[in-house]
């Protein structure tokens, strides 16, 4: 039968104005191909899109058979801001003046985070509708202010979002992390065994028939010849902790068979560029859109990826990454320390202590000394394993199983 899924997240837009993953629209986009009635509601206020221009406070459109409600909300310029603060105060409001009879009865409710205000309005409205509610968790929130951002516990605004994260895993029908293990997560909050589960980042199968090649130019200027590539593609900012792979490139610089690649834009980018300015055995080169980003990885020999050492870990790491590196067919390093998954289950690369740079080489030249042969395989393991286990369409259908919706 037929059901009508409402998703409310300021930061989920379709595909064609996301600067990142849009894992919450294609999963809506699955849901309609299934017979369900999908709806978005978003922010045209995002740093991590470019949403249109609203010139009115609501727009819709129907993209992939996705209903989209965009709402006009407060611009902010900065990521870490009051203004950004703000914005979501505005997303509250406009969700609450959206009149009823510009969208479908809603039989289940889905909140994802960020931000975390919207578990309010969420609730109100399956209480409204009497419908499901789904709190769903991308950001552990805000344990990720107190434990790396360095607030106060004790903050009044860490407070109400610790009672509003609280509330929702308490009144939620259904708890979904991206993480795999939240659940130990909720139950620290809660003290209670509440319905948790996991529907992780996945890959839209239309991008495997959607690869671009590189330029004969860009090739030519960044992409080392004759050389063990171990290449890091993607952000270059505080949260990617690239300083584990600068200080290992130090490390390794008269190593002149092993060549470090850093692709990506980001506003740590110049200073790691003036710092590693001597040196030979590094190339940053500028970022690619999405559709060419496999064609770079296809010229390395491993993908490497790190986080700083973080307490919120323990519960899993939820990077769109690590999808597209499995997807790539190459061994992958990563410096982190925390819930082992995907690259452990598929068993195509390894991991090792965050921030350790000795152990990072070791693994490094480790790699390195192996046959090609032997890499491919560890790589095809972990391109056969995201295929069968993380496609949009297995996790949309898993995801209307745990709603209790057949598919």
């Amino acid at each position: 039968m037929n059901k009508t899924i409402w998703y409310i997240s300021k930061y989920v837009t379709p595909t064609y104005a996301a600067k990142v993953g849009s894992r919450g629209f294609l999963l809506l986009r699955e849901f309609s191909k299934l017979g369900h009635t999908s709806v978005l509601i978003t922010s045209d206020s995002n740093h991590l899109a470019n949403p249109p221009k609203l010139q009115k406070p609501r727009y819709h459109e129907v993209i992939d058979g996705v209903n989209v409600l965009w709402l006009r909300t407060k611009k902010y310029g900065i990521a870490r801001s009051i203004g950004r603060m703000l914005s979501w105060l505005d997303f509250e409001l406009q969700i609450f003046k959206i009149p009823k009879s510009e969208l479908p009865q809603p039989d289940v409710i889905i909140v994802s985070s960020l931000s975390l205000l919207t578990v309010i309005n969420g609730l109100r409205l399956s209480h409204r509708y009497k419908c499901k509610f789904v709190f769903e968790v991308r950001d552990i929130w805000p344990m990720i202010l107190t434990e790396v951002g360095g607030i106060s516990n004790y903050n009044p605004f860490v407070l109400l979002l610790k009672w509003i994260e609280k509330i929702g895993y308490k009144k939620a029908d259904l708890i979904v992390g991206v993480m795999p293990n939240l659940k130990e997560h909720v139950f620290e909050v809660t003290k209670t065994d509440r319905p948790v589960v996991c529907i992780p980042q996945g890959i839209d199968s239309g991008i495997l028939d959607d690869i671009h090649s590189l330029d004969d130019e860009y090739i030519e200027k960044y992409i080392p010849k004759n050389k063990f590539v171990v290449c890091h593609a993607g952000s270059i900012g505080a949260d990617n902790a690239l300083e584990t792979l600068i200080e290992c490139a130090k490390l390794m610089k008269d190593c002149v068979d092993i060549h470090f690649l850093i692709v990506g834009e980001g506003y740590k980018k110049s200073i790691f560029q003036i710092e590693t300015g001597n040196m030979k055995n590094i190339t940053f080169a500028p970022g690619v859109e999405k559709k060419k980003v496999q064609s770079v990885l296809k010229y390395s020999d491993v993908v490497y990826f790190a986080v700083h050492k973080n307490p919120v870990l323990r519960f899993g790491q939820a990077l769109n990454k690590v999808i597209d590196y499995m997807l790539s067919g190459k061994p992958v390093i990563a410096s982190f320390s925390g819930f082992p998954s995907m690259i452990d289950e598929a068993q195509c690369g390894s991991f090792v202590p965050a921030e350790d740079v000795a152990s990072l080489r070791i693994e490094i030249e480790r790699f390195a000394k192996m046959s090609f042969e032997e890499r491919k395989r560890i790589g095809e393991r972990g391109r056969n394993w995201v295929l069968k286990n993380r496609k949009m369409e297995t996790l949309a259908n898993d995801y209307l199983h745990f709603m209790g919706i057949a598919s």
